[in-house]
């Protein structure tokens, strides 16, 4: 959404505009307070120009998407899961696993005030746009697109949060009046899903379906539709929809969450099968459109061989034509230019990704912080070449936890250096794309000093990434043996950034929403349903959903292909519960640490269960044979990680509950 505040004018206009940008970019004022100081409030309902200065401000309040990995502000991000951790500091997520947080104190992550203030704002350009009689048919429907869209935005950021919120339709709240006058319930989850999608199809309505390269990272169309996909199926999976077909986890989480005013429960304790068809249908809906596709890389002559029984078809019916490696790994490490990348339904240029990657790159040669951890259950997760799990592989004999590769082996640009132990051997292509091992060859090729490029680091107890090596920060080392490396560029390096040594990293883009998840989200949905549902579009046409075996196998294993993976088996199609693994297992890998995990753990009714598992590594106080034992992580900070059911949301502030008395607070949390 950050972009969604540049505007580009001709003539006068483009003065003010600059001016207005020069407060804005130093945020030297509040957007409100601007005009409050500088022109009659009335004033911003003039004419088109501070209308639309007044929007595009109002948008600014929401952070970089990308900043999942610390200093997190509208979630827990990626330290709040089970696929990273970290020892070293300003990793707001870690606060909320080891039980910091509280109702006083959210540690950073607290948005709530602010998506008000938004949702304010958004009612006062609906409320009073009219007024601007400069406007024509176009800027009015441009206004209307993105306005929906700032205030649907919003209430999704705070729904994701927080749960169910106060739905505050067109109202515009007064400010200082009285408690009374805020005195407010929390609306159901299924009408604020409801609410929300319904903002969305009108900015669906409104929206580009695409914007120029200057613009990009405004929400378009798809970002509109893909937005109403994601929520569909999260309305239909088992923590919001009765705890599911075993109508379960709704009741354990919040069976006791009721509205204090009514005794109505907030969250659904009844299943209702017709919400995946509703899901299978907001996906499908964007599958048809037909302009989005998933980013692969031509193949070439260093390609690696595709196993036998990956099809060799060109892609989507197999991966014959295309490089698996680079298909998935340029997507995000700044190669592909972001803007003109087909699978990113909405994608922004992040400079929180692109700061961050710094706290993957060893410390010694590379001036990295070396902490930005993957954990062992991510790395054991990861596929073999042919599609088998390391169990099936090793049971087969083609896996094996002792000896080492022996000279180089490389690929798409890829180096396995000698000494890499054989438990990374023969992989899948995402492992290679997003995880550093020890042994890993680290390039950092923009380094115009040979002594700050191409090593290859270890991360057993003496190595060279290893903690014997830490000398400036006891925090500076990989606790669990492995690193992110998903998006950093080959030419990525940090030793001599913004010194005459030339060295450089690429800008990042943060794919919010990828056609991939759109896929995986439309198989999930018909592997859900028992019964056919049939069901009106927009448009007034009607489809029916069933559970449809060549559907779903179809657009599973599209991803699969692009991955270099063999798709689905008949056995595998055949077993909705061994469908369901699958699908939940896929989204592990694919989407891992891109900030799925959080939510999909907990809209699955499995937050407890993943969480209560030890949280594993390589044994890094050990070297050699021995460091490659799984071993729990052994540190203070590991140790103390907490599972309470009541981080499925985060708690309301207490300074917003005494704001609004009326206001219940999230299960668990303190009043």
């Amino acid at each position: 959404m950050k972009k969604i505040n540049e505007y580009i004018t001709t003539g006068a206009g483009t003065v003010a505009l600059l001016l207005f940008l020069a407060f804005h970019s130093c945020n030297f004022l509040d957007v409100d307070d601007y005009f409050n100081e500088t022109l009659q409030y009335d004033s911003i309902f003039h004419n088109k120009l501070n209308l639309q200065k007044y929007l595009f401000g109002a948008a600014d309040a929401f952070d970089d998407e990308g900043q999942i990995f610390g200093n997190t502000v509208y979630t827990p991000g990626i330290m709040a899961t089970d696929e990273a951790f970290s020892l070293g500091g300003a990793y707001n997520g870690l606060n909320l696993v080891l039980g910091e947080v509280t109702a006083s104190d959210a540690h950073g992550i607290n948005i709530y005030d602010k998506m008000y203030r938004v949702i304010r704002k958004a009612n006062t350009i609906f409320a009073r746009m009219n007024e601007a009689t400069d406007l024509t048919s176009i800027d009015r429907r441009e206004i209307m697109g993105y306005t929906y869209f700032l205030r649907a935005y919003a209430y999704y950021n705070l729904l994701n949060l927080y749960g169910p919120v106060v739905l505050l339709g067109d109202e515009v709240l007064e400010n200082n009046e009285e408690t009374e006058y805020y005195a407010r319930y929390r609306n159901t989850y299924d009408e604020c899903i409801d609410a929300i999608c319904a903002d969305l199809e009108k900015a669906a309505d409104y929206l580009p379906s695409e914007v120029a390269v200057n613009f990009f990272g405004r929400p378009t169309r798809g970002a509109a539709l893909g937005l109403i996909a994601r929520l569909r199926l999260q309305h239909a999976s088992p923590l919001f929809n009765g705890g599911g077909k075993e109508g379960n986890a709704a009741r354990i989480y919040f069976g006791e969450f009721v509205r204090s005013s009514d005794n109505v429960h907030y969250i659904r304790q009844e299943y209702d099968e017709r919400r995946w068809a509703l899901a299978a249908q907001a996906a499908k809906r964007i599958i048809e459109w037909g302009i989005y596709s998933l980013h692969t890389v031509d193949r070439t002559s260093d390609t690696r061989t595709l196993p036998s029984n990956v099809p060799n078809d060109n892609f989507p019916n197999g991966a014959g034509n295309i490089d698996a490696y680079r298909s998935y790994q340029e997507m995000f490490n700044g190669e592909t230019v972001a803007s003109r990348n087909p699978e990113f339904l909405w994608a922004c240029n992040s400079a929180s990704v692109k700061n961050f990657t710094q706290r993957s790159f060893p410390v010694t040669y590379f001036r990295g912080y070396n902490n930005l951890c993957v954990t062992q259950k991510i790395v054991d997760a990861y596929y073999m070449e042919n599609g088998k799990t390391i169990e099936e592989a090793k049971t087969a004999g083609e896996y094996d936890e002792t000896g080492y590769l022996s000279g180089n082996r490389n690929f798409s640009g890829y180096q396995l250096g000698p000494n890499v132990h054989n438990m990374y051997i023969n992989r899948e292509m995402r492992f290679y794309a997003s995880v550093a091992f020890s042994g890993t060859w680290w390039t950092a090729s923009s380094a115009t000093d040979a002594a700050y490029r191409d090593k290859q680091m270890f991360y057993d107890y003496s190595g060279l990434g290893g903690k014997a090596g830490v000398t400036d920060d006891v925090n500076s080392y990989p606790i669990t043996g492995y690193i992110l490396r998903k998006y950093i560029h080959p030419e990525d390096a940090w030793a001599g950034v913004g010194t005459a040594a030339g060295t450089s990293v690429l800008d990042k883009p943060f794919p919010i929403i990828r056609y991939a998840e759109i896929l995986l989200s439309y198989v999930e949905a018909l592997n859900n349903l028992e019964n056919p549902y049939t069901l009106t579009d927009v448009d007034g046409n009607e489809h029916t959903f069933t559970r449809d075996v060549a559907e779903m196998k179809k657009y599973f294993d599209m991803v699969r292909y692009r991955a270099g993976l063999p798709g689905l088996t008949p056995e595998e199609l055949n077993s909705a519960s061994t469908m369901q693994a699958l699908i939940e297992r896929e989204r592990m890998l694919e989407f891992m640490c891109e900030n799925r995990r959080f939510f999909d753990v907990r809209r699955w009714g499995k937050y407890v269960d993943s969480e209560n598992e030890l949280m594993m590594g390589m044994d890094t106080e050990m070297s050699g044979d021995s460091y490659y034992t799984r071993v729990p992580l052994n540190h203070s900070k590991a140790r103390r990680r907490v599972v309470n059911r009541k981080f499925v949301f985060m708690p309301i502030m207490l300074s917003e509950l005494r704001k609004a008395p009326t206001l219940d607070q999230n299960p668990g949390w303190e009043n």
